[in-house]
């Protein structure tokens, strides 16, 4: 192995993931840096799926009976884990997934933060006490575990989004069963050595509460279609949701899809501009633009178009380009070819219908895809800019009137993120009754949710929500108990039934 295979090898070691996982496999994992392979992954064969959901199985049947509280302790644990390995994981992150150093961080910060959340939600898996029609009686909602919960990660945020799921359904006193990408399959095995740990010294959790199955498609497709998985969480592409949607559909299975989106933002002639600009340059170029959350369209009111612009394309000459192991970079690459190469036929497609592109050139050549972010300047909300590219193109049009850009915003597929940038309190108010999408901002960019609030979007974003708020209530099934105190038998609506 070369240099980075050896610093990857050796950030393994020190993380506790057993080396033969990563040696001695099938499945190769490169990093999107340099195009070098880091190791061989052992795969789980499909035939061996039965047991691991066997095993899940009855690893929930003796964690639903475990106190919450003492749930909440394993999570706890988990989360000093992580915060001990950190920085290992980080750069981890940056090596696989190719994000430069302080996003790797911000990724593992976000799962210690998911498990501050869940270790609280523990003593707060409330219900209702509710009133009841009837003399002598109580009326109640509980909430119970829910069973095998699956998860299916892409390879953006390779660690953060199974932590999301994984924290909320331990504590809600669930089994778990992850698939990650087949793209980064080492920051997995990673962070299950880390949940070990935690395990370990948690002393009595029992075999199989947690599992990692790397492989292909069929061990996601297992997960969709086995009764003994009460949800599966899928985050990845709309294509993926269509599949995946119907399937758990029929069989009457909970599902919580975060899929595609083509997130906007308007600046109005309010705006501070020197904001707005940071905002958008962030929401637009941030991981290079392979986040679901990255800005895709931008609308300017007519009037700071031109300085506007200008601004940008100033913003987006100077950007760094390149590995972010090697020198103080804003941008890194794309995750493979296949991804630059969606990214050069969405330019193409952009300049057919009239698109003015700047940028979007490949920068470097070998086995990585490093590019120039690019932004477009477009007639119309036409052609590529109605759909999702993952890349960092950033699509630029004009508007003239509030209520029809949030029309022209919202007349599109899907519906995660949005934002405006106004200091009028009132376009802010009319801008967030109006966006169709699960997280509306003003005066922030699309990017950078906080675990706090519950993440996810509308339409074609498939309506699920993860991390924070009440997702919880997702992991957990929900059952509404009457106890009758009374001497006496009386049925509601005042329905009389009386036998001798």
């Amino acid at each position: 192995m070369v240099q980075l295979g050896q610093e990857t090898g050796a950030l393994l070691d020190r993380l506790g993931v057993d080396r033969t996982l990563w040696t001695e496999g099938s499945m190769p994992s490169a990093t999107p840096l340099t195009g070098e392979r880091l190791g061989m992954v052992q795969v789980v064969d499909a035939a061996a799926i039965d047991n691991r959901l066997d095993a899940a199985t009855a690893a929930f049947r003796v964690w639903r009976r475990v106190p919450a509280p003492r749930r909440g302790e394993l999570v706890r644990l988990w989360g000093e884990e992580l915060r001990a390995a950190k920085d290992d994981l980080a750069r981890l992150v940056t090596i696989e997934a190719g994000k430069i150093p302080s996003e790797g961080a911000g990724e593992v910060q976000e799962m210690i933060d998911i498990c501050d959340f869940a270790v609280g939600l523990s003593r707060q898996l409330y219900g209702l006490t509710i009133a009841t029609e009837r003399r002598g009686h109580r009326m109640m909602e509980v909430w119970h575990p829910l069973g095998v919960v699956g998860v299916i990660s892409a390879f953006n945020f390779p660690v953060a989004v199974w932590a999301w799921n994984a924290a909320l359904a331990l504590v809600c006193g669930n089994s778990v069963l992850w698939k990650p990408s087949e793209k980064t399959p080492l920051t997995a095995l990673a962070v299950q050595a880390v949940f070990g740990r935690a395990e370990a010294r948690f002393g009595d959790a029992p075999e199989g509460l947690s599992q990692l199955l790397i492989g292909g498609r069929e061990l996601g497709e297992a997960l969709v279609d086995d009764r003994r998985v009460a949800l599966v969480s899928a985050t990845g592409s709309t294509r993926m949701g269509r599949s995946v949607a119907p399937r758990l559909a029929g069989r009457f299975a909970r599902a919580i899809l975060e899929l595609g989106g083509n997130n906007g933002a308007i600046v109005a002639p309010s705006a501070d501009l020197d904001l707005a600009l940071r905002g958008v340059a962030f929401g637009a170029m941030g991981t290079a633009g392979q986040r679901c959350t990255t800005t895709r369209r931008l609308f300017l009111h007519d009037s700071i178009y031109d300085g506007f612009v200008a601004k940008l394309k100033a913003a987006y000459a100077t950007v760094g380009v390149g590995n972010p192991l090697e020198s103080e970079v804003l941008v890194g690459p794309l995750i493979d070819r296949a991804a630059y190469d969606a990214m050069q036929g969405a330019l193409g497609a952009a300049a057919a219908v009239g698109g003015i592109v700047h940028g979007g050139e490949r920068v470097g050549d070998g086995g990585s895809f490093y590019v120039k972010p690019a932004l477009v300047e477009m007639p119309g909300q036409v052609g590529p800019v109605r759909d999702e590219t993952f890349a960092p193109i950033l699509y630029v049009m004009r508007y003239d009137d509030l209520d029809a850009v949030i029309d022209l915003h919202n007349d599109v597929a899907a519906g995660l993120s949005s934002a405006i940038f106004t200091t009028d309190v009132r376009e802010a108010e009319r801008f967030l009754v109006a966006s169709d999408c699960g997280i509306a901002n003003v005066n922030l960019g699309t990017s950078g949710a906080e675990i706090g609030g519950a993440f996810g979007g509308e339409k074609e974003t498939g309506g699920g929500r993860e991390s924070g708020s009440d997702s919880w209530r997702q992991y957990m099934r929900r059952a509404t108990n009457t106890i009758n105190y009374s001497n006496a038998l009386p049925l509601a609506q005042g329905v009389l039934f009386e036998i001798d």
